[in-house]
C-alpha cells in the first residue's frame, strides 16, 4: 500500500496563506516536520520534490458513487471512484446520503456507510440529503449530528414530487440546522417551473437533450439561489449554493453576500471546465453525455465568468457533481430527455482543470488554487487543520504538483469507470506526479497503489467557525426589538 515514513524533498510547499521552500517529513500518517535539514529516520522513502509545488490533498465537496438515480446506479463506485480522484490529486470526498422521501435519513446513512466502508480508498465524509420533512426527520438530523459526525444538510428547490421541497418546509428544516450547528445545503432550481416547462417541451416535439438545458435555463436557477437564501437568512441560519452552474446563480450569491448574508457558493470543475453548447451537437450520445442537473449554460463565457469570480472570492470552493451513468444508461432518455439520468464525471480531472484554467491562465496564483481545491471547504466543514494545510500536526495527504507538466484529458487514458470524459481532448498544464493519503505513497508517477477498505470514515464536528462565528455573534447584538408606546386608547371599528 506504500509507505509510512515519508520525507517530501526540495520542494515548494504551498498553502492558502504563503509559498514557501521547505521539507516535510510524516510518519503514522501525520506530518511531523515542515522545514529545512531535518532529521529523519534513514528508512524513511524520499520523495524529489525538487522544482515541483508540495500542496495539500485536494478536497472535493460533492460527489454521488454509486448513486441508486432514476432507475439505474452510477457507475463510479466507491472504489474505483476514489481510486480515480486519487490519481487527479484529490485525498478526500465528501459524498451525498440520499434517499427517498419517506424513507428514514438515519437508516440511509447507515446503508451509504455499508457501501463506502469496505471500498472507499482515501478519507471521505458524507453530507446528509433532506427530501421530506417530519417530526422523525427532525429527531434524526440531531442523532446524525451528535453521534454520526454529520454536519451539512442538502435540500432541494428541484425535482418536484421526487426530492423537493417547499417554502414552508425549507423554513423549518433550515432553523434546524441551525439549532444544530449544520451547515444548510442547497440545489437550487425551481421544480415547478422546470415540470412544467419540461411538459411544454415534450409537447412541442423536443426530446432530445437539449430540451434539457432548455425547460431550465439560468434564470430559474437564479431565482431559486436567492430565494433560498432570503429563506436561509430569515432564520439567521448560514446556506451553501451546490453546483453554481449560471451567471445569475452567481450574482445572486454575490449579491446577498453584500447584504451580509452568511453564503457559501460551489461551482464545480464541469462548470468552470465546459459549456452547454454540447447539448446541441449532432451525436445523441455525446450530447446526452453532458446532461446534469443544473445544465451546463449555452453562454460560452460561463466559465470564464466562474473563474473570474471564484479567484477574486466571490465563490467560495469546488466539487464535481461526479455522478457517472454510461451512455447506454443515458439511452434509457433516448425518446424523452427527462428520462436521461442526470450527472457528469470530474472527480479525477478538477485540480488540473482548475489549474489549467485558473493559475496557468493567470486568474488565480498558487495559494488560492490550493484555497478553492482544499482549504476553503476544510474550514467549512470544519475539517481545519487536519485537512487542507501542510503543517505538523496535519494529516499526511500531500500532493507533489508539476506546474509545467501536461496531460490531455480523455476517456481512454482516465481511471473512472464511465465511457465518456466531458472534458475530452482538453490539454492541462499542471499534473500531481506523487500523491501521498494518510501518510502512504499511493500514486508515483502514474503508478497507483492503493486498497479497498482503506480510507477512513472523517467524522466532523458542528458550528464551524468558518460558518458559524458571524451567525452567533448577530444572534448576541442584533435581536428585534419592539417600540415603547403608549396603548392606544381610541375607538376599534367592530367586525
Amino acid at each position: 500500500m506504500g509507505d509510512r515514513k515519508v520525507h517530501v524533498k526540495g520542494g515548494t510547499v504551498v498553502n492558502a496563506d504563503h509559498m514557501f521552500e521547505a521539507d516535510v517529513y510524516c510518519e503514522t500518517g501525520i506530518i511531523q516536520q515542515v522545514g529545512k535539514n531535518l532529521k529523519v529516520p534513514e528508512d524513511a522513502v524520499v520523495v524529489d520534490a525538487t522544482g515541483k509545488y508540495v500542496i495539500p490533498g485536494g478536497i472535493d465537496t460533492h460527489t454521488h458513487m454509486q448513486l441508486p438515480f432514476m432507475g439505474t446506479v452510477a457507475v463510479d463506485d466507491f472504489y474505483l471512484g476514489t481510486r480515480a480522484a486519487l490519481a487527479g490529486g484529490t485525498t478526500m470526498i465528501i459524498d451525498f446520503v440520499l434517499g427517498p422521501k419517506g424513507e428514514s435519513p438515519l437508516k440511509m446513512y447507515d446503508q451509504w456507510r455499508s457501501w463506502a466502508d469496505p471500498k472507499v480508498c482515501c478519507d471521505y465524509s458524507f453530507h446528509v440529503c433532506i427530501t421530506w420533512w417530519s417530526k422523525q426527520v427532525s429527531d434524526e438530523m440531531d442523532t446524525l449530528v451528535r453521534e454520526k459526525g454529520i454536519n451539512s444538510f442538502k435540500m432541494f428547490l428541484a425535482y418536484k414530487d421526487v426530492f423537493m421541497l417547499h417554502d414552508g418546509e425549507l423554513l423549518e428544516v433550515f432553523a434546524r440546522c441551525k439549532e444544530l450547528g449544520a451547515l444548510a445545503q442547497v440545489h437550487a432550481e425551481n421544480g415547478d417551473i422546470i415540470a412544467t416547462m419540461g411538459e411544454k417541451m415534450i409537447k412541442m416535439g423536443i426530446t432530445g437533450p437539449e430540451g434539457h438545458e432548455m425547460c431550465r435555463p439560468e434564470e430559474v436557477e437564479g431565482e431559486a439561489t436567492n430565494r433560498a437564501i432570503v429563506l436561509a437568512s430569515q432564520v439567521n441560519c448560514p446556506i451553501y449554493i451546490v453546483h453554481v452552474m449560471s451567471k445569475c446563480a452567481a450574482r445572486a450569491i454575490m449579491s446577498n453576500k453584500e447584504r451580509g448574508a452568511v453564503v457559501f457558493g460551489e461551482p464545480i470543475a464541469a462548470s468552470l471546465g465546459t459549456d452547454g453548447t454540447h447539448y446541441r451537437h449532432k451525436c445523441w450520445r455525446h450530447a446526452a453525455a453532458h446532461v446534469m442537473g443544473p445544465p451546463l449554460r449555452p453562454d460560452p463565457t460561463t466559465p470564464d465568468y466562474l473563474l473570474n469570480l471564484l479567484a477574486k472570492g466571490d465563490l467560495d470552493c469546488t466539487g464535481t457533481d461526479n455522478c457517472t451513468f454510461n451512455a447506454d444508461q443515458k439511452a434509457l432518455g433516448t425518446k424523452d430527455f427527462r428520462q436521461i439520468p442526470n450527472g457528469v464525471n470530474g472527480v479525477e480531472d478538477r485540480m488540473s482543470v482548475i489549474w489549467e484554467k485558473g493559475v496557468y491562465s493567470g486568474k488565480m496564483d498558487p495559494c488560492r488554487f490550493v484555497d478553492v481545491t482544499s482549504t476553503t471547504a476544510a474550514k467549512i466543514f470544519n475539517m481545519y487543520p487536519a485537512k487542507g494545510v501542510i503543517a505538523v500536526g496535519s494529516d499526511a495527504d500531500i500532493v507533489v504538483w508539476d506546474p509545467v507538466a501536461t496531460r490531455t484529458i480523455s476517456a481512454k487514458t482516465h481511471h473512472q469507470a464511465v465511457d465518456y470524459n466531458i472534458f475530452e481532448g482538453m490539454e492541462c498544464h499542471g499534473v500531481p506526479l506523487v500523491v501521498i493519503c494518510q501518510g502512504r505513497v499511493v500514486v508515483d508517477h502514474g503508478t497507483i497503489d492503493v486498497m479497498k477498505g482503506s480510507g477512513r470514515y472523517i467524522s466532523r464536528a458542528p458550528f464551524s467557525e468558518k460558518v458559524y462565528f458571524r451567525v452567533k455573534q448577530r444572534d448576541k447584538v442584533i435581536q428585534p426589538t419592539a417600540v415603547e408606546r403608549e396603548p392606544y386608547t381610541g375607538p376599534v371599528i367592530k367586525l
